[in-house]
């Protein structure tokens, strides 16, 4: 197993970069990670797999929050999950995809364009209506999924409500309703490898692409969600999540990388003896920043707000997998090369500190190296502080 000299890394990835670095990372959506050994060492199963995972997180758990009791009611949900009301649904998106399209490219150019001059990235590479156009047919090919027919399935929605007069009180409500709608483990089949192309080619030519990239998937999702009902963004963001999860997880690396060890490798072992334990982690993460920094507030609010940890929690997520390609390599090359001049670019213009960053990455050893066996946590120790180091106050300050 080799790693590179962490400050050595780093260093020459801000060289790269050609410019000191400051933080705030992309809202990047990772899910349910659970694989079986197999599921790494077979790309085609894992992918079925993966997606079996984020059916259960995603579809046989929804959970909705609402003052509204009359979007408890089952025949409602019912007719939100049916035939027509899916194609209701996906019509409202379709008919508004193009224009929120080009809206989400604004916002990404006003997030990032003084990162391009920053961070002297060529912009002839940045072509904002190829972006474009590749956002708006992963959406149109997902919004055409969700009215198709698959098998009819019961899902189980958890509805907190609470009184109309904006009362702190709530109370849980369980709601079980049957639909034909297609899975989203059945999505992750049919747009995952579509993404997965995306995300590789623009990977390709220049690392720090991917984050235009995901900021104008992320702004398509956000600005089309809000065109919803509550219970239609519940079940269309289960959609957009596969989305999400395939874009930002360095998956097919993982799955290229694992086919290529034994079956038995310690190292594969190793990784899927973290793999289920990844969200537990990750909570746990957030929750100490939480606490150290509880006055904390970046450019979408403070670290406790619920959509804000939601980010979190699913950016500390993404950190673990990108740590995981690095076992599977034996080498940070994927940290060095992608992940940290990712974060360099996009946490600055979304105000998220290094200080934080540090804290969030020192928690993270810290509970892997609790939760983990001595023998698989020493697969990791040295990414774990590779990451520590590029990350330090000598790096970036």
């Amino acid at each position: 197993m080799t790693a590179l000299k962490p400050n050595w890394a780093a260093r020459r990835s801000m060289q790269v970069l050609g410019t000191r670095a400051r933080a705030n990372p992309p809202h990047l959506f990772i899910g349910n990670t659970q694989m079986s050994t197999q599921t790494l060492a077979d790309p085609n199963i894992g992918n079925e797999t993966l997606a079996k995972q984020w059916a259960k997180k995603y579809v046989q758990n929804l959970e909705l929050e609402t003052q509204d009791e009359q979007l408890s009611d089952r025949l409602k949900l019912a007719k939100v999950v049916s035939q027509e009301g899916r194609e209701r649904t996906a019509q409202t998106l379709s008919n508004t995809l193009r224009l929120v399209s080009a809206q989400a490219w604004n916002k990404t150019e006003a997030l990032l364009a003084k990162e391009v001059q920053r961070h002297h990235i060529d912009p002839r590479l940045i072509n904002p209506w190829e972006i474009a156009a590749d956002s708006f047919r992963i959406y149109d090919k997902v919004l055409a999924v969700y009215t198709q027919q698959g098998k009819p399935q019961n899902i189980s929605v958890s509805v907190a409500m609470g009184a109309a007069n904006g009362s702190a009180h709530f109370y849980e409500q369980e709601i079980e309703v049957q639909t034909d709608r297609i899975p989203p483990s059945r999505l992750a089949t049919i747009v995952g490898g579509d993404i997965g192309t995306i995300r590789k080619k623009y990977t390709a030519t220049d690392p720090r692409l991917i984050g235009f990239v995901s900021m104008q998937f992320h702004y398509t999702s956000q600005m089309l969600l809000e065109l919803l009902s509550p219970v239609e963004q519940m079940l269309v963001g289960s959609y957009f999540k596969v989305i999400d999860d395939h874009l930002y997880m360095p998956l097919q690396r993982a799955y290229e990388a694992a086919a290529n060890l034994d079956y038995n490798s310690p190292i594969l072992q190793a990784v899927q003896h973290w793999l289920p334990l990844g969200t537990e982690i990750a909570v746990a993460v957030c929750d100490r920043a939480i606490e150290q920094y509880p006055h904390y507030t970046s450019y979408t609010g403070k670290l406790s707000n619920p959509t804000v940890k939601i980010s979190s929690i699913r950016d500390v997520e993404m950190f673990q997998v990108y740590l995981w390609v690095c076992a599977l390599e034996s080498n940070i090359d994927v940290v060095q090369q992608e992940l940290f001049p990712l974060c360099v670019m996009l946490y600055p213009p979304l105000k998220v500190n290094w200080e934080l960053v540090r804290s969030l990455v020192q928690f993270l050893n810290e509970e892997v190296r609790d939760r983990l066996a001595p023998r698989d946590f020493k697969i990791f120790s040295s990414y774990l502080q590779s990451v520590k180091m590029m990350f330090s106050p000598e790096v970036l300050s």
